[in-house]
């Protein structure tokens, strides 16, 4: 049956296994304050999870049917997923959901099973972020503006500068700058004092700085911009006047990867990275980064470490003789 609690997703189950997911979804987003997008991820994560009892089990999953499964069972959709050819780390991402459910199911006094917590999410490769060089993250910025073409309007540069240079100034994800209303300009932008007040992932707020640069950038974007919203409208604008889409800031940087030649991981969010990596090579302490990039975990900041390192390394062997030998 469908829950339909902010997004229509068919659920295989009985009505009273339906209730509890409406119940858990509505928690999700009203007492943990989960974005939409994780909201959709982990609806999409459960009704697999039921699809796939539907088959395993050769009845509609209830409450009770939950109740009952055994470490065999979970492993069983562990298999599965894996011959479906599923990455490791939406399998990760699929079992922490569901641990999150049976958690609320036991809070909530409906049931409790303790078979989810015997079996082991799979073991993730570590990734590095992928930073661009100095030089390459200055020559983005520096060309955002003319990578659309002589055909657009000159305001469109203008913005496309504007948000490059702030997506590095500031160390912003991107739906984080494209979510940025005109309200949220500080009235002294840009006079190396002020700070964007941002509401990043699970609702958290941080600070971050707007450098004179970003400042004086959004500036020329807005006083050649031809449309006039109001405060609470969005800063950044696609050419029709509504909010900037994501996927034209992404296929800017596809047109700025060609024109510069850099490799395919120069993405906009590779700017977030080459902002915080950037910092850390010239003495910003990790607390800091955590704090503007808006980590929950100092761990998380901890991997711009490896990145530092390895530039190290890098440099040692170009530069030592022995390593040159």
């Amino acid at each position: 049956m469908k829950v339909g609690t902010r997004e229509e997703i068919a659920f295989s189950c009985d009505e009273g296994l339906a209730e509890a997911i409406r119940d858990w979804r509505a928690w999700l987003g009203d007492e943990r304050r989960a974005s939409a997008h994780t909201l959709a991820a982990y609806g999409r994560d459960l009704a697999g999870f039921l699809a796939f009892l539907t088959r395993h089990l050769g009845t509609l999953p209830s409450l009770d049917e939950l109740a009952g499964l055994r470490p065999a069972d979970l492993r069983a959709y562990l298999a599965e997923r894996v011959r479906q050819g599923a990455a490791r780390t939406s399998t990760a991402r699929a079992l922490s959901a569901l641990r999150g459910f049976f958690r609320f199911l036991a809070r909530s006094g409906r049931l409790e099973n303790a078979s989810i917590a015997a079996v082991r999410s799979p073991r993730l490769p570590r990734s590095v972020p992928k930073p661009l060089s100095e030089a390459d993250a200055m020559a983005v910025v520096e060309e955002a503006g003319e990578a659309g073409g002589a055909a657009e309007p000159a305001w469109v540069g203008l913005r496309d500068t504007a948000l490059m240079m702030l997506l590095y100034g500031s160390g912003l994800r991107i739906a984080e700058a494209l979510a940025l209303t005109r309200a949220d300009l500080p009235a002294d932008a840009g006079d190396g004092r002020s700070a964007l007040r941002i509401l990043g992932k699970g609702r958290k707020e941080r600070l971050v700085p707007l450098i004179p640069a970003v400042g004086e950038a959004i500036a020329a974007y807005l006083g050649a911009c031809p449309y006039a919203p109001g405060a609470r409208d969005p800063l950044f604008l696609g050419v029709r006047g509504k909010r900037l889409n994501p996927g034209v800031v992404q296929a800017r940087m596809r047109r700025l990867r060609a024109l510069l030649g850099l490799p395919e991981t120069a993405t906009p969010h590779a700017l977030r990275h080459s902002f915080a990596t950037h910092l850390l090579a010239h003495g910003a302490d990790l607390r800091s980064i955590q704090e503007l990039l808006g980590h929950a975990s100092l761990s998380t900041t901890q991997r711009y470490t490896e990145v530092d390192a390895e530039r190290l390394l890098a440099v040692y062997r170009a530069a030592h003789p022995r390593a040159r030998g």
